[in-house]
């Protein structure tokens, strides 16, 4: 069993940064990380994913905006958000997708853009 635990929510007036961080509890390697967001309407949408090699892909309505990386050495994913959005406010959760097929979600950390 995997844990994950995000961090770095919280409220920014749109134009703003925030940088999301996920530890892993267990060694990352192997596995593919990604961040998804749930909004009002309850569904949780892909935001950013992050191969094992370090392959990026992004949801089109971040792209030029938003980047992930990871520190596997820490057991770290994050989520770099610029010029953020009221829309992109939500609970952002970070996923671990396991070489072996398992995946694990964190709790959810809370982004709020006010305009």
């Amino acid at each position: 069993q995997v844990q994950l635990v995000e961090s770095g929510g919280g409220l920014v007036q749109a134009g703003g940064s925030l940088r999301l961080s996920c530890v892993a509890s267990a060694p990352m390697f192997g596995s593919r990380l990604a961040w998804y967001r749930q909004g009002t309407g309850g569904q949780r949408d892909f935001i950013a994913g992050i191969a094992v090699g370090g392959a990026t892909t992004y949801a089109d309505f971040v792209k030029g905006r938003f980047t992930i990386s990871r520190e596997d050495d820490k057991r770290m994913v994050f989520l770099q958000m610029n010029n953020l959005k009221p829309e992109d406010s939500g609970v952002y959760y970070c996923k671990l997708s396991s070489a072996w097929g398992q995946e694990y979600w964190g709790q959810g950390t809370q982004v709020i853009v006010s305009t």
